[in-house]
């Protein structure tokens, strides 16, 4: 009897002396699946959104987890195609990978967030821009964590009162996002009393841009609004070089002052100038400590599509800790209308549409501490963000 006494002591002793973080990894676990293209157009940005995005996760899982909780992940390749993105995050869902984060293309976040409901799962937009994922087709399910058209067109509205030239010539992705890009650019430079008297759309995939690069030197236009995305924006750039397109004509890019297009275009981006979504360089205390951790892990500072995917990631984490629970529709409900210490600073996630009311950028490919990338050059304020879209009804 004594002994027995004995060991209960002995058990209630180890069991007191078991760690809380012991105890909190018993929680069950954050689930993310991390859908994006390996394969593609939009392969190289999901290489830097697939690291951007597991960087955020194994910093936390390194802190512990988020509310205690393991953060797992399991991936799908979209392959930049909607049909592909549906099904392979149909099935991170259904094995119970109920986080979604990762898809580039908007047509591919748009086909993803019309099954939420039925998947009971949760979604974040970290590059997809159009403004239909927080306009007709926004659901209580779904966050945008990066710029929107409607903020790009915000900015640039206030921008082209600064831009050279009078006349100018559009080529776009030929999808939802790109006609988005050419509608507002036209509607903002044309209220400056400037004309757009050329627009083209070009096929995804599109390997000979000869043709356009063609009829953009007859146009003769003072500047081209480039919306070409991706390994279509590198195309694009390269054989607009090699028909001298460039330089003699300067090229605005919307989206396109990223890190891989300017290493695989050689000089091409030298100078352009642009629409940024995020800059390293960005004065944040929360950005400052990211950047010092990437540096010390890959030896460079991170990418604009890193950035922005890491960003994603760590609203959707502070989502878990603020719901303190994995259940979707209680982090949903936990982040609409929530104030988050971001690597853009303090900001807001809207309550009306769940878009994070994030700053924006104007920026120049140029030489910056001995490397070719893009700078930001001029910093646009949440404030000018428009109104949530009438659209919109969660």
């Amino acid at each position: 009897m004594i002994k027995t006494l004995q060991q209960l002591v002995a058990a209630t002793l180890v069991a007191a002396a078991v760690p809380l973080t012991a105890a909190a990894q018993a929680k069950e676990p954050v689930k993310v699946g991390l859908v994006s293209s390996k394969t593609g157009v939009w392969a190289e940005m999901g290489e830097e959104v697939i690291r951007g995005v597991r960087f955020a996760i194994d910093e936390a899982n390194a802190q512990g987890g988020v509310d205690g909780r393991k953060i797992e992940v399991a991936e799908g390749d979209d392959e930049g195609n909607p049909d592909a993105g549906r099904r392979a995050a149909e099935k991170l869902a259904r094995d119970g990978y109920k986080f979604l984060i990762g898809p580039i293309g908007s047509a591919v976040s748009l086909a993803i967030v019309q099954q939420l409901d039925r998947w009971d799962a949760l979604y974040f937009a970290t590059i997809s821009k159009t403004d239909k994922l927080t306009g007709d087709t926004c659901k209580m399910r779904s966050f945008r964590t990066v710029q929107s058209d409607a903020m790009d067109i915000a900015m640039i509205n206030s921008w082209a009162k600064n831009i050279k030239g009078n006349t100018f010539a559009v080529i776009a992705a030929d999808y939802a996002w790109g006609h988005d890009s050419a509608t507002s650019f036209k509607k903002a430079v044309e209220a400056q009393g400037k004309k757009v008297p050329m627009t083209l759309f070009v096929p995804l995939g599109t390997k000979d841009y000869s043709p356009y690069i063609t009829q953009l030197k007859q146009a003769k236009v003072d500047a081209i609004w480039s919306a070409v995305p991706a390994r279509d924006g590198v195309n694009f750039l390269k054989q607009a070089t090699s028909f001298n397109l460039i330089p003699n004509t300067p090229i605005l890019g919307h989206a396109m002052l990223s890190n891989f297009i300017v290493n695989a275009t050689g000089k091409a981006q030298d100078g352009m100038v642009g629409t940024l979504g995020y800059a390293p360089d960005f004065d944040a205390p929360r950005n400052k400590a990211f950047v010092t951790a990437f540096v010390a892990k890959h030896k460079r500072v991170p990418t604009d599509t890193e950035g922005l995917a890491y960003h994603g990631a760590t609203v959707m984490l502070d989502g878990v800790r603020l719901a303190k629970s994995v259940k979707p529709l209680d982090v949903a409900k936990s982040l609409g209308g929530a104030k988050l210490d971001t690597v853009f600073g303090p900001l807001t996630v809207r309550a009306e549409d769940h878009q994070v009311l994030v700053p924006n950028f104007i920026g120049q490919v140029k030489s910056f501490e001995g490397e070719l990338r893009p700078v930001a050059q001029q910093v646009f304020p949440p404030s000018i963000i428009p109104a949530p879209s009438p659209l919109c009804k969660m």
